[in-house]
């Protein structure tokens, strides 16, 4: 479904953190006119400045086609509350990482339900506020909504905002969403904290050791505590089931530590159970056949790489760089699909480069 063209024209966004700034910034690329709100000033200020406006006058603030609420879900009915006032006939859509809550709480409030629409974009940064905003936060995310009872023309404002943002519109009810959350975001959340937590009094000098294992599984332990202690205490009951089967698989692992036979078993698990996660754009997982070529280290190395792609016509799917400082080449990994990969090593091999074979 899709909006009249020139329907959607101004969004008041409320919440100038993380979130909101980036939804603003996405929909200033389009054109849209943005008002960003927050109980801090300071915050709401420099977001306004980032979406390169002046804040709408009170003239075209009273024409706000879309309130969306951009603040933790424990603040959703206040906001609307006070809202409602000012935006009698807009549509209400909130981004808070529990759907439940916040759509029951509505039926509560002065809004009439069918013109609130809840969701949540699967997507976010360790670091929080306006300054760590980016326009493209949500390029190629997954953005979840739940259509249940929304009327038509809601529902299409709603959905023209998450295309806006370059996200992928998923229907899901409200309760699904929470239990795949907890899977899907909250477990990794919890755990990557339970591990970082571990590293408290470690000895001096054993971190000076930490590799990119380390680094990669506890990079969201970063995030702020305010926020995920509410989002876990609110999804308490589809999380706490989780947590249960991982201590029950925890203490297995303790017993049978030094059992050869069950640890293989147990890596095994893990790589089947990573290998479902899907690919980007919610595609399913792809095995990726990987390319290294080294390259010198001078400029214009790396754009002359990618542009050897482009006339090789393949589709580059991740990249890793290893350089060290005053090394005198670099090693430039390409992740392709099998029949890509082979393809790009013939094209590079006879261009000339450094090229090794495909793995």
């Amino acid at each position: 479904m899709s909006v009249e063209p020139g329907r959607l024209r101004h969004v008041r966004i409320v919440g100038s953190g993380l979130i909101g700034t980036s939804i603003g910034l996405a929909l200033r690329k389009s054109g849209i006119l943005v008002t960003m709100v927050d109980s801090n000033r300071a915050a709401a200020t420099l977001a306004q400045d980032l979406m390169g406006q002046e804040a709408p006058s009170d003239a075209s603030a009273a024409l706000v086609d879309v309130v969306l609420i951009a603040t933790p879900s424990s603040a959703v009915t206040a906001v609307i509350d006070e809202e409602i006032k000012l935006n009698l006939n807009s549509t209400f859509m909130d981004v808070a990482s529990i759907k439940s809550k916040p759509k029951n709480e509505v039926t509560l409030s002065a809004l009439p339900s069918q013109r609130f629409l809840p969701t949540h974009p699967m997507a976010g940064r360790e670091v929080g506020g306006a300054e760590s905003a980016r326009g493209d936060l949500f390029q190629g995310c997954i953005w979840a909504y739940d259509p249940d009872g929304v009327d038509p023309q809601s529902l299409a404002l709603g959905l023209s905002i998450i295309t806006a943002c370059g996200a992928t519109p998923l229907a899901i009810s409200a309760q699904k969403h929470d239990d795949a959350v907890a899977v899907a975001s909250h477990l990794p959340q919890a755990v990557s904290t339970l591990l970082a937590r571990q590293l408290l009094g470690s000895e001096s000098g054993f971190l000076d050791l930490a590799g990119g294992g380390l680094r990669d599984t506890t990079r969201i332990a970063a995030s702020s505590p305010g926020l995920w202690s509410e989002i876990l205490s609110a999804n308490a009951s589809a999380l706490r089931p989780l947590l249960v089967n991982l201590q029950n698989d925890l203490a297995v692992l303790i017993e049978k530590l030094d059992d050869p036979k069950y640890l293989l078993t147990f890596m095994e698990g893990g790589n089947r159970g990573r290998a479902m996660i899907p690919g980007k754009h919610g595609s399913s997982s792809r095995d990726y056949t990987y390319l290294p070529v080294v390259i010198e280290d001078k400029p214009g190395q790396l754009a002359a790489l990618f542009e050897e792609c482009a006339k090789a016509n393949v589709n580059v799917e991740d990249l890793t760089i290893e350089h060290s400082p005053e090394q005198f080449t670099g090693l430039i990994t390409l992740a392709l699909s099998s029949d890509d990969a082979e393809k790009l090593f013939l094209h590079l091999e006879n261009a000339g480069w450094k090229v090794h074979s495909p793995r």
